[in-house]
């Protein structure tokens, strides 16, 4: 299989199981189910996955360099 191909694939793999999640600590439970309409805890899941989303970008980034890198160290030799 191409290495492209490969790529791709387990890369929509990756992203298609995120699930969501509801899990806080105890007391953020606590705080957030006394709140009437729910906003807040909307809030915080939201900010909880926009904390989540840099490390992967990272990751992302660095995987990108070490397979550009290692590709044009095949290209010249």
């Amino acid at each position: 299989m191409d290495k492209k191909l490969v790529f791709f694939l387990f890369f929509v793999l990756f992203i298609g199981l995120i699930l969501p999640v509801n899990a806080q600590c105890a007391m953020c439970r606590a705080v957030l189910e006394s709140d009437p309409d729910g906003t807040a805890a909307k809030s915080i899941n939201n900010g909880i996955m926009y904390l989540m989303v840099f490390p992967y970008l990272l990751v992302g980034g660095v995987g990108i360099a070490v397979y550009r890198t290692l590709k044009n160290r095949k290209k010249e030799a």
